[in-house]
């Protein structure tokens, strides 16, 4: 009987490891997230202060507006997809000034995010809620806020290039 209970242990332990790992997708959006906050958090760090109010033309954002609108719609992307009210600290990208701040705001909203991410479970991944666009899957806000940040990275890649800066994605080529 102690043999049976001990093999049904581990056989429902076992199986309950394995629903607890990321499902494929999951897996993805995480790898992603981790790849773009990589690469932004690099940039913010490679443009010098004097750089942060450079923009290309007069009507685009400034680096450090887009640093700000990048660290906003991370707060209000991820939050909304976990249904809570987001906790940025008022409009980033028109309120905080300088490299470091803006810096920290990045890395904190980025922060958010990641943790947002890790709320992703079977049950909720596919449960549609009120995103901007339309009822959206979970996962797929995750996905947006994804190709949001990578959109603006490469917006970051051209101030970087025309300031003689080489991206980090660029870096060791």
């Amino acid at each position: 009987m102690m043999r049976t209970a001990m093999a049904m242990a581990i056989v429902l332990g076992t199986a309950a490891l394995a629903a607890a790992q990321d499902n494929p997708m999951v897996a993805a959006i995480k790898a992603q997230h981790a790849m773009v906050k990589g690469n932004l958090v690099k940039s913010a760090a490679k443009v010098a202060e004097a750089d942060y109010a450079f923009k290309p033309t007069p009507e685009v954002r400034s680096f450090g507006e887009l640093v700000g609108h990048v660290a906003n719609a991370n707060y209000m992307i991820c939050s909304t997809a976990i249904g809570e009210k987001s906790p940025a600290p008022g409009n980033i990208e028109k309120t905080v000034t300088g490299k470091a701040a803006l810096e920290k705001a990045l890395g904190e909203s980025l922060a958010y995010c990641e943790t947002a991410i890790g709320k992703l479970t079977a049950a909720n991944v596919h449960e549609e809620i009120k995103f901007f666009t339309g009822p959206t899957p979970r996962l797929a806000v995750f996905a947006f806020n994804n190709s949001h940040n990578m959109e603006h990275y490469g917006n970051m890649v051209t101030y970087m290039r025309l300031k003689g800066i080489v991206p980090p994605s660029s870096e060791g080529r």
